[in-house]
């Protein structure tokens, strides 16, 4: 079944820099969920997305919303980027790609970072329900999603 706007979102259970499970129906009546696939760390377009989401944080803790980003990086990789980065916010490894893959946001190579099935940059916004209220999956990884729009339908989202 296609991913879409209005549906529960995969649930996953995946390891964050900390070495600890987090799962998506950890949030469920608890937070909203801002999910960030991304294709690489320390990659100059993720970095420029996840700084501008670190700086503009309080806007998401004012949303009631968690921000997790993925990508199929190794918790290793994820931890030292987080803490080179000051990232206030988890990173999750889907080293497995099987989140990447039920989100629809993987790519089946890309040949710029001479990589085979890194995650799509994509946006999720996932309410307390688990339900999808945005989704954006790019093609282009050089594009960042748009934060307007995601901004405003977390600002839909408990009124």
């Amino acid at each position: 079944m296609k991913i879409q706007v209005g549906q529960i979102a995969p649930d996953f259970t995946l390891y964050n820099t900390e070495n600890q499970k987090v799962s998506l129906t950890d949030f469920y009546g608890k937070q909203h969920v801002l999910v960030l696939f991304f294709p690489k760390a320390f990659t100059e377009v993720c970095t420029k997305e996840f700084c501008a989401v670190r700086d503009d944080i309080a806007r998401y803790n004012h949303a009631d919303a968690a921000v997790l980003g993925i990508s199929v990086d190794a918790v290793t990789i994820l931890e030292k980027y987080k803490e080179e980065l000051q990232l206030n916010f988890q990173l999750l490894s889907d080293s497995h790609k099987v989140t990447s893959e039920a989100y629809e946001s993987i790519y089946p190579s890309l040949t710029d970072v001479n990589e085979k099935g890194v995650s799509k940059r994509s946006a999720f916004v996932i309410d307390k329900q688990g339900v999808i209220q945005y989704m954006e999956i790019l093609e282009n990884a050089g594009e960042l999603p748009d934060f307007n729009a995601i901004n405003e339908a977390l600002e839909r989202l408990d009124k």
